[in-house]
């Protein structure tokens, strides 16, 4: 099959060539048209349940709102974990189905249970909305809405009713959340005193404005040939006409409702949330997108609806975009990996010239490059996988590999026509049956090696999870590009050679210096380490020894630290703090962060939106705080943060990223990379015990940002009623429920329409009259004889304390002790942390304490990738095995798996001290890369000695004539991931550094080594053969 397609190719070259221009062509259009983001879709089959409450404490969501949707979905088809929260007047409930599961159907299977659990909800509760389908990686961009002159009220409204519906209109658009400002309502305050002195009763009120601002249908009217349509107009968006609304009669004189309440427009309370751009405040508008959209182009098209927006708005109105906007990420991140692959292609050119010194071989071997890598490109959007940084990496790991199998080729043919124009010219063959009988030589060396590499990958398709979807599309990358590298060197290069290397007259060049003198001292080295076995595999073995001990003592991480260019910090205070006073503490962070020089801007939320998944409480802020080093280190940075932010008293702080601490809020429902869930019934118990395991580990070294959630009781004042009092006065229960909640709280009794814009008109007792506790108890309560009594009669206002909110997982009630590592690895950190806990926290019966976070992801897939990681060698050596058909030759060539793991180790050692995932990845690729070199010396050694030649000049010469490809594979292979390696601190490197590390010093020790262990091992193994 492998002749054939060789042979074809050489008989229809134009057509090769042609296929390939076009190949290139499409390739190219392609890679321009497809969608470019940061990392592969990470997000987990997520369902959010959303679900208004109004009033109800948060023990009462809980119990009437959140159990009955969690008890629901909870025995749902591939739901692996239910979270929830619930907080006063709102339930978030967290459904997450297996990895596979299609999110279309997850959304099916829980909107059939919500149909279900409906009924079973009380009826001042709203619907359960299920939240839009959204990703990790979704919120696009942050926009921040500005004033000098422009009321908040009027900043709010062009954010709600101008803005929002634009960005919405967009595609792809999944959500845009709206926050800060003052939400403008209709108001009619009603006055006790006024209403006394009138004689009207709450009930009068009530039954005149319930419904009073809605236009009523008259029907139809036939007159003069033509149809009316008759409309009772009663709509008004004036607030004199609203209060002239006539309650009732006295004595011929009209009591209107100006007359019992001020009528005017004010904003909506309680506010949910603030938002501050630079310590001044604004709105902040978040657009979430959908997934599978491309974040560059779906920005450019936001930001071309913001600029169209801008020209309508007030001149005072400032819109800015630069806040948070992910594109600018995905921008750097591609940008920095697209160099490395560039600069990579030129050491791989630098290198290959040395060796060949001809500028044609070097050009045929290079032809390899953008063929493979427009192939992979046009595979992945085929797969409808995006290009990423991930897949991106894949190919420029893959770049010094794939000239390997063409340098081969081009190097035996190179090398025939040379042996062909030596003969005498009546026995010279013709140029295209040596080249094909070149090439063919050499296929199935080609194709072992690189079935070898491959096989070598395949650890990467076991993992699952978020780490298997962020490492496939650099496997799937990585793969079709070597194969495409292995087809074109089947094709392709036979045809280049017969073009450029087969009329060229004379011999060929001689070759190149470096070669030259690489050899000759190569050759004196390897005759004195043949004389000196044990001094060569003593040291080597020490070095292993060495390497493995370092391998032991080396930290675990699950993933690299991405470097964003934006900080996430999260600062919460004490529950029952009130929003106000939360604004000032935000107030202070932004004003300490801005101190930083290399803190750009910062923009706050504080609370939350309306329906808003991110269930914060009044009590938490969360800051997005983008950054550009100058002249110190992230961490220098980061370390200023955390010193000055810790100087706010009563706040925890947390510090992440936008991206990373969505993935660490993904595995653990936690925004930290170490989740310690404690879990139980009592909520006072919890939180005791969670401080216990707080200050028990709060002295482990690297441990940072450590916060108990603040799961506290926060005051309430409760009203209870005398039941055996108000039967006395014949107050009814739904009349004291209507008192309490209009009086109190508001009620919504019709809407205003206002130029296609939709208000709240809402009735409700003046701030005046019920601001303090004891004001509360001289409220005036309607009873059936018309007299009118203070509520303390008929109830008791008392001032107690209750949860502020309510967190449970799997239908257990827990609470979170979350942190950080600094300075240290991560799973040193968590088994110092477990130790800890069980040496110094003894917990009651019915409390346990679960781990949750990055490191349980590291474990498990360090699990996966090394049973896979075992199977792979297995195979490698089954695929050694059919092409030698000898055991002993095989597990020489495996013996470059312990000198790559030498290399790999202390280039580990020496730079981050770490074993994270995608560095174990960096081990398996490099066994498989690493067997190439030993194969192409055992082959030669085996056909030098079928020639005649005794086993020590065979093994010499073999090694010699082997060495020029030897040193060029290797050395392109390693020298293409130096960019990679040296620059893991830039955005969309992190992934890929750690494994570039790993497979380059690999590289240069199995590559170093082996051109000794190997030719002294077969010489020991084939001594009495002699």
């Amino acid at each position: 099959m492998l002749n054939k397609i060789i042979h074809f190719s050489l008989h229809n070259r134009i057509l090769v060539l042609v296929a390939s221009v076009l190949l290139l062509v499409g390739g190219f259009y392609t890679a321009y048209h497809t969608e470019v983001d940061v990392f592969p879709d990470l997000t987990a089959p997520t369902v959010v349940v959303m679900t208004e409450a109004n009033g109800m404490a948060a023990e009462e969501v809980e119990q009437l709102v959140t159990f009955p949707i969690e008890t629901t979905v909870n025995g749902a088809t591939h739901v692996r974990r239910v979270r929830s929260s619930s907080t006063n007047g709102f339930s978030v409930v967290w459904v997450e189905f297996d990895w596979d599961t299609d999110i279309y159907l997850a959304r099916q299977i829980v909107s059939e249970k919500l149909s279900l659990v409906n009924e079973e909800l009380p009826e001042n509760v709203g619907k359960p909305t299920m939240g839009p389908q959204s990703s990790i990686l979704g919120e696009v961009l942050i926009v921040g809405l500005t004033a000098d002159s422009t009321s908040m009220i009027d900043l709010r409204t062009i954010a709600d009713w101008t803005i929002r519906p634009r960005l919405l209109s967009t595609g792809g658009v999944a959500q845009v959340s709206v926050l800060g400002g003052d939400i403008k309502e209709y108001q009619v305050l009603i006055d006790p005193a006024r209403m006394r002195h009138y004689g009207v009763s709450l009930d009068e009120v009530m039954a005149v404005t319930r419904n009073m601002n809605q236009n009523v249908n008259g029907g139809i009217i036939y007159e003069h040939s033509n149809e009316y349509i008759v409309r009772g107009m009663l709509s008004t968006t004036n607030v004199e006409q609203i209060g002239r609304a006539v309650i009732k009669t006295v004595d011929g004189m009209p009591i209107t409702l100006e007359d019992v309440a001020d009528v005017k427009i004010g904003s909506q309370e309680p506010k949910l949330g603030l938002a501050s751009e630079r310590g001044k405040p604004a709105v902040l508008v978040t657009v979430s997108k959908q997934p599978q959209t491309g974040t560059i182009e779906l920005t450019e098209k936001l930001i071309a609806a913001l600029d169209d927006v801008q020209k309508n708005l007030p001149a005072d109105v400032k819109i800015s975009t630069d806040i948070f906007r992910q594109s600018r990420f995905i921008d750097n991140s591609i940008d920095n990996v697209k160099s490395s692959l560039y600069e990579g292609a030129i050491f791989v050119i630098i290198v290959l010239f040395l060796f060949l010194a001809n500028v044609r071989t070097t050009l045929i071997s290079l032809v390899t490059i953008p063929l493979a890598l427009v192939v992979s490109i046009l595979v992945l959007h085929y797969l409808g996988l995006s290009i990423n940084t991930m897949s991106l990496g894949g190919m420029a790991i893959a770049i010094g590999s794939l000239v390997d199998d063409a340098i081969v080729d081009v190097e035996n043919v190179w090398k025939r026509l040379r042996e062909n124009r030596l003969l005498p010219e009546g026995e010279r063959k013709s140029v295209l049956e040596v080249v094909f009988e070149a090439s063919k030589e050499v296929r199935m060396p080609i194709l072992n090696s690189t079935l070898i590499i491959v096989v070598s990958f395949v650890p990467l398709f076991f993992l699952s999870g978020m780490e298997g979807r962020m490492l496939v599309p650099l496997g799937i990358a990585f793969i079709v590009a070597l194969f495409a590298s292995t087809f074109v060197a089947l094709t392709l290069t036979p045809v280049l050679c017969s073009y450029l290397l087969g009329n060229k007259q004379g011999g060929l060049p001689k070759e190149a210096f470096v070669a030259v003198w690489m050899k000759k001292h190569y050759q004196n080295a390897l005759l004195w380490a043949l004389n000196h076995k044990a001094i060569v595999l003593g040291s080597t073995g020490v070095l292993f020894v060495g390497a493995l001990v370092g391998f032991f003592t080396l930290g675990r991480s699950f993933l690299p630290s991405f470097n964003e260019g934006s900080l996430t910090i999260n600062i919460t205070s004490m529950p029952g703090v009130s929003l106000e006073e939360s604004d000032k503490l935000g107030r202070r962070a932004e004003e300490l962060l801005l101190s930083i020089p290399e803190i750009q801007t910062v923009a706050r939320k504080t609370g939350r939106a309306e329906l808003d998944e991110h269930s914060r409480g009044v009590n938490g802020s969360e800051i997005e705080a983008p950054y550009e080093l100058k002249d110190r280190s992230k961490d220098e940075m980061m370390q200023e943060v955390r010193e000055k932010l810790n100087t706010l008293s009563g706040a925890n702080i947390e510090l992440g990223q936008p991206i990373s601490h969505r993935i660490d809020a993904m595995l653990s429902g936690t925004k930290a990379s170490i989740a310690i869930k404690l879990f139980g019934d009592d909520l006072n118990y919890l939180y005791l015990y969670a401080n216990r395991i707080k200050t028990a580990i709060s002295g482990i070294e690297g441990v940072a940002d450590l916060n108990v959630e603040q799961q506290v009781e926060r005051p309430q004042l409760q009203i209870v009623p005398k039941r055996d009092v108000m039967a006395k006065y014949g107050v009814t229960m739904p009349e004291f429920a209507e008192f309490v909640e209009v009086n109190l709280a508001g009620a919504t009794v019709s809407q205003v329409y206002e130029k296609g814009k939709v208000f709240n008109l809402i009735v409700r007792a003046k701030d005046n009259v019920r601001d303090e506790t004891d004001k509360v108890n001289d409220l005036m309560i309607d009873t059936p004889s018309g007299e009118r009594i203070p509520l303390s009669y008929v109830a008791d206002v008392v001032s107690t304390m209750g949860p502020n909110s309510v967190s449970r997982e799997n239908v257990k009630r827990k609470i979170v002790i979350s942190a950080n590592t600094s300075g240290r690895d991560l799973r040193g950190v968590v088994n110092d942390i477990r130790e800890r806990i069980d040496a110094e926290v003894k917990l009651p019966e019915g409390y346990h304490v679960e781990f949750g976070g990055q490191f349980e992801s590291e474990e498990a897939a360090s699990r996966t990738l090394l049973l896979a990681s075992l199977m792979s060698i297995v195979v490698i050596f089954l695929l050694i095995y059919t092409e030698f058909k000898h055991a002993a030759q095989s597990a020489v060539i495996l013996l470059n798996l312990p000198l790559a793991l030498i290399g790999g180790v202390f280039a580990l050692m020496i730079t981050t001290g770490e074993v994270s995932i995608p560095a174990i990845i960096g081990f398996i690729s490099l066994f498989g890369i690493a067997t190439r070199n030993g194969m192409l010396l055992i082959s030669r050694y085996n056909n030098l000695r079928a020639e005649g030649m005794p086993l020590q000049e065979s093994i010499v010469h073999g090694s010699l004539d082997r060495l020029n490809p030897i040193l060029m594979t290797a050395l392109s292979s390693a020298l293409a991931l130096i960019p990679l390696a040296f620059r893991g601190d830039l955005p969309g490197n992190e992934i890929q550094s750690p494994m570039a590390k790993v497979i380059l010093g690999g590289l240069l020790t199995s590559t170093f080594l082996n051109a000794f262990i190997v030719p002294i091992v077969y010489e020991w193994m084939n001594r009495k053969k002699k």
